[in-house]
């Protein structure tokens, strides 16, 4: 307890750079998570190979390899000056949107056809139909999956704590590095992992509740 008093400013910043680091790439990976699952439905072909080539190269490189890119690379050749939280988003932001892609794209997979083509016969496009037809029905399906990917990205920001970030587990190394003990400074990082995690499986089942359909 006393190393949770004694260094309580400590503690707060790393669990609201968490929540921040979460938050911010949560939202990017939906965004692009949605976008890349209407290239991989689109009867374009090129966006189809483009949303194919998105998901199958992110979602088999490792996490630690994207953020090597992202810190050594991006800052080099692309934006220079770019801050750590800006480039420790994109790296997370980028990873968890192919899971994010696969599971809306699953979940467009269960609306019957006949919807998408029952809008086509009134004359609505591509876009609209995903937009105001498909979408909505999918939203019931994605929900329970986007809850653990979204679970997984908050346990994986932890490795932005290695590039310059201020998260939970750079306050460890910080207080392990001055010789404090590390079993209570795990104990109360793992609790703080769990009010964030517990927050979004709270959010996901009260979204779910609101959107089931009464049997």
């Amino acid at each position: 307890m006393n190393v949770l008093l004694d260094f309580l400013p400590e503690f707060r910043k790393g669990f609201l750079g968490t929540v921040s680091l979460t938050a911010a790439s949560s939202a990017l990976a939906i965004l692009l998570g949605l976008l890349i699952a209407g290239f991989r439905v689109s009867p374009v072909p090129p966006l189809r190979a483009f949303g194919t080539a998105w998901v199958t190269l992110l979602r088999n490189t490792p996490l630690t390899l994207l953020f090597l890119v992202a810190f050594f690379v991006v800052p080099q050749v692309l934006f220079p000056g770019t801050s750590p939280f800006v480039l420790a988003t994109l790296a997370l932001g980028f990873y968890t949107s192919s899971f994010v892609c696969e599971a809306v794209r699953s979940g467009i997979n269960t609306v019957p056809l006949g919807q998408a083509e029952a809008a086509r016969s009134i004359g609505m496009t591509f876009t609209q139909t995903l937009r105001l037809i498909i979408l909505p029905q999918a939203t019931r399906t994605v929900l329970p999956p986007l809850s653990s990917i979204l679970i997984a990205l908050t346990k994986n920001s932890a490795i932005a704590g290695a590039f310059s970030n201020t998260e939970l587990f750079s306050v460890s190394k910080l207080l392990n590095d001055q010789g404090r003990p590390i079993g209570w400074i795990f104990l109360w990082i793992a609790l703080a992992y769990l009010i964030i995690t517990f927050a979004i499986s709270g959010l996901f089942r009260l979204l779910e509740r609101r959107l089931e359909v009464a049997r």
